[in-house]
């Protein structure tokens, strides 16, 4: 099978795919705040190479693959107060991608993977309730949410802590996937910031500067190489590949279990 980008495609190849067998992907990421040394659009770096490093898995298994252009603006309130970040409502998440699911149902399209690299939990809520929705009837959404169980666990030590936003992990995947757009001069002097985020925001901590990050950066951005980012990568990759193997397997089993009754 093929691996193809939307946007790269007429109207008659979408159409000429084996649709009902075609998965598209979605890369999910936000623009904002990633600390003095990372680009604003980190997430949507790491959810494009995510996609991208599953649209090969998957193809490799004979699966038809189209590849969506990243979403690059998602809610993003804990970084809302540094320049640049764009901010948007969950609810405007939420819609955006319940048309955009409608539009692929209406083109033939069955399944929607969503590689996600952007943590806000309004953002998650939202990316939640779209697959939750759009997954009803013949049509799925698989989302792997690597901050949940068992996903996650098989990311870095760093990004296990929580202490993981413009650090180590994130800082790796950009040498990796961008070198040149990572200010690594100022990255190798920043200090170690070993805050866990996600307890932050357990504890009810609203935006960066009240967890601690008044640079917008937590973990160990020192630390970061261009070779755990790209095995991290290859981890992503396989994630997202496996979750939708997952959910074609379920769908074949239920549908191979809808004709033996018929």
């Amino acid at each position: 099978m093929t691996l193809h980008r939307l946007s790269d495609l007429t109207w008659e190849e979408v159409g000429a795919l084996d649709l009902d067998r075609t998965v598209a992907i979605l890369p999910v990421g936000a623009t904002e705040a990633h600390g003095p040394h990372l680009p604003l659009d980190t997430d949507v770096t790491i959810a494009e190479a995510m996609a991208e490093a599953g649209a090969r898995r998957l193809s490799a298994l004979g699966v038809e693959i189209v590849l969506l252009d990243g979403l690059r603006y998602t809610p993003a309130a804990f970084s809302a107060k540094f320049p640049g970040t764009i901010d948007i409502g969950a609810a405007t998440l939420t819609a955006f991608l319940a048309d955009i699911v409608a539009s692929l149902r209406r083109t033939g399209i069955a399944t929607l993977a969503i590689a996600n690299a952007h943590f806000d939990p309004a953002n998650l809520e939202a990316l939640h309730a779209a697959a939750a929705v759009g997954g009803r009837g013949s049509f799925r959404v698989v989302f792997p949410d690597v901050t949940r169980r068992p996903w996650g666990s098989r990311l870095t030590e760093e990004f296990r802590s929580g202490a993981c936003h413009a650090g180590q992990y994130e800082g790796s995947i950009l040498l990796a996937r961008d070198p040149g757009r990572v200010r690594e001069d100022i990255m190798r002097e920043l200090e170690d910031h070993p805050v866990s985020l996600s307890a932050a925001i357990r504890a009810g901590m609203g935006d960066f500067a009240a967890a601690g990050g008044t640079r917008a950066y937590f973990g160990y951005p020192s630390q970061a190489t261009a070779e755990e980012g790209r095995a991290t990568i290859e981890t992503l990759g396989a994630i997202l590949a496996e979750a939708v193997m997952e959910a074609l397997g379920e769908a074949l089993g239920e549908a191979m279990g809808e004709e033996k009754r018929s």
